[in-house]
């Protein structure tokens, strides 16, 4: 009676282990994904914040810029032509307006595709009372006016800016009109999945049309005591404040806001400005997602613990009936030598196989390890149980290798686990584990099960690699991008630099101070031309290359890398080099990167 207990007590006691383990796992596990979920979501907002923050840091430096160019001497005529350029240079920008210290109109530029617009939406008047209110603030400080054109998205804004001070009292102002819908692109990005809504709130504090409906809607109850909101209350107060961090709102909360019957995790930041405004916008997702990755993870614990059950009470009534065979067992010792023979064969089978095998027995122990394997197993586990041939596998994985072995033997086929991150020998690694189930002919046969173990971690490495060369040749792209984009602004001081070259004439002392600007921009403007040239992509085409203008333009274009490391780079081209057959960009890249890989072979002072 008492060696029939003891087994019951002790598969009792394990299933009440694993069903604690399992709930402890799975509590673990979803705090951990809802932490990660909301720090990807800031880092993702952060970076689209990043974006928008440049772009209207653009527009003030375009104020600031302009206010100058209003300071300088000149007539009234001079003037408009440079705010004209200005305002066909960006093409955001839909007016442009300079007014006197006392608010009052000096001139009024109207981008052309803009004139019907600007007057039948009255926005004349606005930019004045805009430039008005920057009056009041220090010179430099950008003011921005409400949301306007709300019938068309509301994007248009009036920006303004006070002139430098003279005698205590601004000369004037300057206020721009601008489509903002291309600066807050990135914030659309952000929220562009199904279960996110964008609460954008401008510097007026209130929510603009790009927010969600039904959060602005919300975002002006929230105010109400009987609001029955109160975590989006205090998102409220947080964006008005200026605030930055995450909250979470529950699931009655986020059912009432219209964001579905799931836990709703929001992220917020302030978007800041110049002279202490600042935007505020938030994301709110819905953790839905995250709940069905839970419930199925769930099902995956349930299942792995079944098994596990499973398995202890087949051990519990193997340990029970196993007193009753004892005398059947006595018999199995007439087939030792045909199971040693049996054994000797199997080995010689074992040791040919390049992948790692385990031959096992009927009760779990370990029968045979081909060489494959043997030299990452300790020492000798011929006889020992199966977690003896992984001792720096922690328990879990160990009872998924049992389970998957059991399985196997009980439906009397092939089962496995592809691509599995397990820690077998110490460290993790990605593994496809199969478990194979041999018939046996004699009820005593010793060997029942192969475990076939394929280490596809050299396989995971490679597609990393991979991948990070993919986005390697990505960042290569936008650095192109990036590189046309300067151009134009580029283009813009050049222009300015030539009008006061223009204007201060050959014999001014500061003019060849204007000329040295105009060259450096000149280079400046060689090198993003090389830059654009190198990265674009042009179908092969052999045809003949001179090699001095090919190595002369890769010189040119690692100059300035090779001054920074403090290398001596010289070109030395003979005239009578023939050409050569060859495509001119494949060409340069070799040239290009056996130049970077000398410059990586030379210390400092090195040539």
């Amino acid at each position: 009676m008492r060696s029939t207990l003891l087994p019951i007590l002790l598969l009792c006691a394990a299933l009440a282990s694993v069903g604690v383990g399992v709930w402890t796992l799975v509590k673990r596990s979803r705090t951990t994904l809802v932490e990660q979920f909301a720090g990807d979501r800031q880092k993702q907002l952060d970076e689209a914040v990043g974006g928008v923050t440049d772009s209207l840091e653009e527009v003030g430096k375009n104020l600031r810029f302009a206010g100058e160019l209003m300071s300088q001497p000149g007539s009234l005529a001079e003037h408009r032509r440079e705010l004209r350029a200005l305002l066909e240079a960006v093409g955001q920008y839909k007016a442009i307006a300079a007014y006197d210290g006392e608010g009052a109109e000096r001139l009024l530029l109207v981008d052309r595709r803009s004139d019907s617009k600007v007057s039948r939406e009255g926005l004349v008047p606005e930019m004045a009372e805009t430039a008005r209110r920057a009056l009041l603030r220090p010179p430099g400080d950008v003011t921005t006016s409400p949301s306007l054109d709300a019938a068309n998205g509301g994007w248009l804004r009036i920006l303004a800016t006070a002139l430098p001070a003279k005698d205590g009292k601004p000369e004037g102002a300057v206020a721009v009109l601008v489509d903002t819908e291309s600066f807050f692109a990135p914030l659309k990005i952000v929220t562009s999945d199904l279960e996110a809504r964008l609460l954008l709130v401008g510097t007026h504090g209130q929510p603009t049309p790009a927010s969600d409906a039904g959060l602005s809607e919300w975002f002006v109850r929230a105010a109400q005591k009987d609001a029955g909101v109160p975590g989006f209350a205090f998102l409220v107060s947080r964006l008005k404040a200026g605030a930055r961090g995450m909250l979470p709102l529950s699931e009655q909360e986020a059912e009432r806001l219209g964001l579905g019957r799931a836990e709703v995790v929001a992220v917020y930041t302030p978007i800041r400005m110049r002279g202490g405004n600042h935007w505020a916008v938030a994301t709110l997702v819905s953790t839905a997602a995250l709940r069905s990755h839970e419930q199925a993870l769930v099902v995956r614990l349930l299942g792995a613990g079944a098994l596990v059950a499973f398995f202890l009470v087949a051990f519990a009534v193997y340990v029970v009936l196993a007193r009753r065979r004892a005398v059947a067992l006595r018999e199995s010792r007439r087939h030792a030598a045909q199971l040693a023979a049996l054994h000797d064969r199997t080995r010689k089978i074992l040791d040919h196989i390049p992948t790692g095998v385990l031959a096992l027995t009927a009760d779990g122990r370990i029968s045979a390890v081909n060489q494959a394997l043997r030299a990452r197993v300790p020492g000798n586990v011929t006889g020992a149980p199966l977690a003896s041939a992984f001792p720096g596998a922690p328990e879990p994985v160990l009872e998924r290798i049992r389970a998957l072995v059991t399985s196997a033997g009980q439906e009397d086929r092939p089962l496995s686990l592809l691509g599995e991150p397990l820690t077998l020998f110490g460290e993790e690694g990605t593994y496809n584990l199969h478990a194979v189930p041999l018939t046996a002919g004699d009820p005593e046969e010793e060997v029942r099960a192969l475990l076939v173990v394929e280490d596809l971690s050299d396989v995971r490495a490679l597609e990393t690699q991979l991948l990070r060369a993919e986005k390697l040749a990505t960042v290569g792209v936008l650095a192109a991008g990036i590189a046309h984009e300067i151009g134009t602004p580029l283009g813009v001081v050049r222009g300015r630099a030539e009008y006061v070259q223009s204007k201060l004439g050959p014999s001014h002392p500061q003019g060849p101070g204007v000329g040295v600007i105009i060259e450096q921009i000149d280079r400046v403007s060689r090198t993003l031309r090389q830059l654009l040239d190198f990265s674009r992509l042009q179908p092969a085409m052999v045809r003949p290359v001179a090699l001095g203008p090919l190595a002369r333009s890769v010189h040119e274009l690692l100059r300035v890398e090779a001054e920074r490391r403090q290398v001596a780079m010289t070109l030395d081209v003979p005239e009578s080099v023939p050409a050569l057959a060859a495509d001119p960009d494949q060409l340069q890249q070799v040239l290009l990167n056996l130049s970077l890989n000398a410059c990586d072979a030379c210390s400092e002072g090195g040539r």
